[in-house]
This record gives structure tokens, sequence and C-alpha cells, in this order.
């Protein structure tokens, strides 16, 4: 029996997915997609921040992405960086709260879409991970036509991804990696707006995959999400396997991604 005389216990404390990130998973050469003096290898690097403007020094990023020829790499061998290209890399943050990796600049999906990395972030005080995309500042314009190509006509280019058109600029700024002078793509996180007026990152929500009856069609389960933070939930095929990538939304109102690591224009991360 209960004694009313005992002071009442206070409630448990809510759990968060940190910061336990350096006991288990960061792993060696996590963040070494490509060997050193790979042919196209490049540096992509950044800082994560909180809302104070300071830096995180126990974050893990993860990314997944394409090749270069645009497919989507479906092999094992993440852990073992025996020199195969998997897409798929993990780094924590160092005290500076700065995290990088040594990989393979993407190619894009789909004809006349843009190239991008598909970024996972993990940090103290987050009760779920967050979802969000690092997309290539400039690229040959060769998927959108001739008339594309040039620096002159990046933002051109950013604004024909649907996806980045139809977040304001100073959003869509937030996606969008920096070519630095020795040629690394600088990423940094915003995970709330700074200080100063600096953007939050714009980062994405996902409806969860469902299931469609056997035989109710392949569009049967696709239905679209309410606000702006919803994206349309995956359409099924009738035997339970998602048949196609869901259309990401930003998730501007502070509400954090939940279910499973959703695919991103054919990248399941």
């Amino acid at each position: 029996m209960s004694d009313p005389t005992r002071e009442p216990i206070p409630p448990t404390p809510a759990q968060t997915v940190g910061p336990f990130f350096s006991y288990a998973l960061p792993y060696a050469r996590g963040n070494e997609l490509v060997e050193p003096g790979t042919h196209g290898a490049v540096r992509l690097h950044g800082t994560v921040y909180d809302g104070a403007g300071a830096p995180v020094p126990d974050a893990l990023i993860e990314i997944w992405q394409a090749d270069p020829a645009g497919a989507v790499v479906a092999r094992s061998g993440s852990l073992l960086r025996d020199g195969t290209f998997t897409g798929w890399g993990r780094a924590e943050t160092d005290r500076e709260g700065c995290y990088w990796f040594r990989t393979l600049e993407p190619g894009a999906t789909d004809p006349g879409r843009l190239p991008f990395f598909a970024v996972t972030v993990f940090a103290r005080g987050l009760q779920d991970r967050l979802f969000t995309r690092a997309y290539l500042p400039e690229h040959d314009g060769a998927r959108l036509g001739a008339d594309a190509a040039g620096p002159e006509n990046a933002g051109a280019r950013l604004c024909a991804e649907p996806f980045l058109a139809s977040l304001e600029p100073e959003r869509r700024a937030t996606l969008v990696t920096a070519r630095e002078t020795d040629g690394s793509l600088r990423f940094d996180i915003r995970l709330q707006g700074g200080p100063h007026g600096e953007e939050e990152t714009v980062f994405l929500t996902y409806d969860p995959p469902r299931t469609v009856p056997a035989g109710a069609g392949a569009g049967a389960g696709a239905g679209a999400g309410a606000g702006a933070g919803a994206a349309a939930a995956n359409a099924t095929n009738g035997t339970g396997s998602v048949e196609g990538p869901d259309r990401p939304a930003a998730n501007d109102h502070g509400s954090y991604p939940n279910g499973p690591v959703p695919p991103q224009d054919g990248i399941d991360a």
C-alpha cells in the first residue's frame, strides 16, 4: 500500500535524443565516404548552432546521397570503409560545433531536379531527429538545359527546383551550401533562429508511410497533410511497400518530424 504521508515523486524528465552519441554511435572514418585522393572528392563541412548562436559540441550529423551520376547507392560497406562508396556517412561535431565529411558531389536523381545531400541532425534537447537538405550551390545546368548553365543563373536554377521555389528567398538560402575558395562545400545548421537575425535552417517533416489494402490501387493511399508543415502521405502499391517518394514540406512550426526516416526524392536515409 502507498504511504499517503510520503512526498509525491516528481515525473521523470522527458527523454531526448542526446547527448549520448560519443559512447557508441560514432565510428572510425564514419565521415570518410571516399578515400583521400579520390578523384572528385570534396569536403562537406559546417558548424551546428543553437538558438543563442553558440556552437553545439555534441551533435551528430548523418548524410545520405546519390553518387555523381545521380544513382541512389544501395550497397553495404559503410561500417567497413573498404573503398566501397555507399553514399552514407556519420560525423560528430567537435568542441567548436564543427563537422566534416569527405565525399563525392551528388548528381541529380531525376531530370530537371537539383542534386542535394539528405541530412539528418541529432542533438541534445531534441525529442526527435531533424531532417533537412544541403543543395549544391551551382552545377553545369545540363539537366535544366543549356540556357540554365553558368553561375549568373544559379538563382534561377534553384528556383526551378519545385521544393525550393516554394520557400521565401531567405529561407531557401538555409538549404544551399556555399562553395569555399578551396573548393569545399560549407553547410551550417542552425537549430533555431540566431540572436542577430540569422535564419533557422529549414527542416522537413513527413507523414509516415501507411499501407493501402491489397487491390486498392497505387494511388489510393496518397493524401495531403493539413497545414504548411505537413507533407503528402506515401502511396503504396497494395503490398505494403512504399511505391514513391514524398515531396517534403518546410517545417516552420517548431514541431519535429516523426516516424521513420523518409524517402527524399528517391533517397531512403
